[in-house]
């Protein structure tokens, strides 16, 4: 299992906005091929930061298959507009830990 990370710093006066459009587009990405789960969480310090986790079966599954379909242009036009700066996205794998990340 891959955890994807990104954080998302949102233009001002976007929140709401950018909050609606992921309610939409969260189904484009958990209908993908590999996809496990995924969690949005508000920043308490930051009001505009959020972290988006994503878990894939495969880093394959999100940076080719998901990345390389025609719902991630769906997704970019949903979402990639409210970032600034756009997002840095990492993957990493699990070590050790007693709790697999739940949605």
């Amino acid at each position: 299992m891959i955890l994807e990370v990104a954080i998302l710093d949102i233009k001002p006066g976007e929140i709401d906005a950018f909050e609606t459009a992921f309610q939409q587009a969260q189904s484009i990405i958990s209908s993908m091929a590999g996809y496990g789960s995924h969690q949005l969480q508000k920043c308490i310090e930051k009001e505009n930061r959020y972290i988006l986790l994503v878990t894939w079966q495969t880093l394959e599954d999100h940076t080719q298959g998901f990345r390389g379909s025609e719902e991630y242009q769906q997704w970019k036009a949903l979402l990639h507009h409210f970032y600034d700066p756009f997002p840095v996205v990492e993957h990493y794998q699990r070590v050790t830990g007693s709790k697999v990340l739940e949605s």
